[in-house]
């Protein structure tokens, strides 16, 4: 179990810290596009993310870092399901659900289910 979350964390910080430098750096195609946030706004998720992305990988907050990604996450995509109008692979939506859970399995699985010492 403990070598699935370890792959789990590695693919969700680095899908994290590519999303979010796309946020902190590519702001104006994105605050263009999607048009429920100001760019200050995404540049804090951008900056949220890319900080949760380094701290997957340190273990005493590990869990605190993927909570706080799987709410983040899935808050996003309650703003992306109120703002776009087409359900396709290519939607943020599906990616931020999916992402989302993900986080939120590993927040779970660092928590709960460590050995006990």
């Amino acid at each position: 179990m403990n070598v699935l979350l370890w792959v789990i964390q590695v693919a969700l910080a680095l899908l994290y810290l590519a999303g979010g430098s796309y946020k902190v750096f590519k702001f104006d195609a994105l605050a263009n596009h999607m048009r429920a946030l100001p760019r200050g706004g995404w540049r804090a998720l951008g900056a949220l993310e890319v900080i949760g992305a380094v701290l997957l990988f340190v273990p005493a907050v590990t869990p605190l870092a993927a909570a706080a990604l799987a709410l983040e996450t899935l808050a996003l995509a309650g703003l992306y399901a109120r703002y776009s109008l087409k359900l396709a692979a290519t939607n943020p939506l599906v990616w931020s659900v999916v992402m989302g859970l993900l986080a939120a399995g590993v927040a779970y699985g660092r928590y709960a289910l460590r050995p006990l010492a």
